[in-house]
């Protein structure tokens, strides 16, 4: 809950609104009753409401945003401004510029066209210019600073935004609703809460109800700035701390620095003799293989050279024996020969009376 009490949320005028021909029927969840032909606000709703925007609004300024406040009214426009720029936020005060969100590139172009006229004037380049061109300067800056004065700082598009009445502001509710970016309003009986992510049901006319309303969100931020520094002072603490422990331990204990700077000595010492091994190792391992093969191939070539003396002793033997045999080859080739040619003369010898009978046989009977 907030720090806010129904007395005083009820003595500010923070329950009234609109008459009832004036009202939007969304809006009829936060309406407690009607009195007098006025709409009254149920302020149990409004503190609820205005508990879970400043938590919010917490959560955006601690995580290191800027919210945008914009507010051109003319009872609202002083109590914005006050109390906004203790907080260091961007708010909007005069008239809204179209696009000053959506084209946000050529709203930080007018920007930092007023910031180099401030630049000429600091680098001297300012004197140099004639009456004519200083007045024309001087007006051009004026309206910048006017329109973009309070968001110079504002260099990238903010987290969130804040409208005092969404009626008058709809330009800059539409831009914020089609970037995206969270909304946070006073929404009073003639407006739409829907069209506004963290709606607070109030009235967004009287200057005592603005005020306590805009008094409750700047100390929510202000609260998530705090966090955010103790944060950093408290990290930053603690690097110190730390540091501080390491230079006590290295104070403390100079023999353990010492045995550190004797082991980073030694160390390479170890490292070498166990380089010195390994090249020995692979130096005596190098040798056995060598000697091993030498051994294999002196046996390979005494086998060889004993495989060609084995073959020409043999050979030799066949040369010794190769006469006799061939003696022999030519007794037998001769003997089949004239083997064969007594059985063709006994054949002869056979066949040879036979036909001498034939002959006479057929030669006798011519003779008559």
């Amino acid at each position: 809950m907030s720090k806010l009490n129904f007395e005083t949320l009820l003595e500010a005028g923070v329950h009234f609104g609109h008459l009832k021909r004036k009202w939007n029927p969304a809006m009829a969840p936060y309406i407690f009753e009607e009195k007098k032909g006025i709409h009254i606000i149920d302020l149990n709703k409004t503190m609820v409401h205005l508990d879970h925007a400043c938590a919010a609004m917490k959560q955006i300024a601690k995580s290191g945003k800027k919210v945008l406040f914009v507010a051109t009214k003319k009872q609202a426009k002083e109590i914005v401004s006050e109390r906004v720029t203790k907080i260091n936020m961007p708010f909007v005060t005069e008239r809204w510029s179209g696009g000053m969100l959506t084209n946000f590139q050529t709203t930080r172009k007018s920007i930092r066209k007023m910031a180099l006229i401030d630049k000429m004037k600091l680098d001297g380049t300012w004197d140099t210019l004639n009456k004519r061109e200083k007045l024309f300067k001087t007006r051009q800056r004026d309206k910048l600073e006017k329109t973009f004065g309070s968001i110079a700082e504002m260099t990238r598009q903010p987290a969130a935004i804040f409208i005092v009445d969404i009626l008058k502001e709809h330009i800059a509710l539409a831009e914020a609703r089609r970037l995206n970016i969270p909304t946070f309003a006073m929404v009073d009986t003639n407006s739409n809460p829907k069209l506004v992510d963290f709606p607070i049901p109030s009235n967004d006319d009287a200057t005592k109800s603005i005020t306590l309303i805009m008094d409750q969100i700047c100390l929510a931020l202000s609260e998530g700035l705090e966090d955010r520094k103790n944060l950093k002072e408290g990290g930053n603490e603690q690097s110190t701390a730390e540091s501080s422990s390491n230079i006590v331990a290295e104070a403390v204990a100079p023999e353990v620095v010492a045995e550190e700077i004797v082991a980073k000595a030694v160390v390479p010492e170890v490292a070498a003799e166990e380089i010195v091994t390994e090249v020995t190792d692979e130096v005596i391992a190098e040798v056995i293989i060598t000697e091993v093969t030498e051994v294999v191939v002196a046996e390979e070539v005494i086998a060889e050279v004993t495989g060609e003396v084995v073959a020409e002793e043999r050979a030799e033997v066949t040369d010794e024996v190769a006469p006799e045999v061939v003696a022999e080859e030519i007794i037998t080739e001769v003997t089949e020969e004239v083997v064969a040619e007594e059985t063709v003369a006994e054949v002869t010898d056979e066949v040879a009376p036979k036909a001498a009978t034939k002959k006479d046989s057929k030669e006798k009977p011519k003779k008559k």
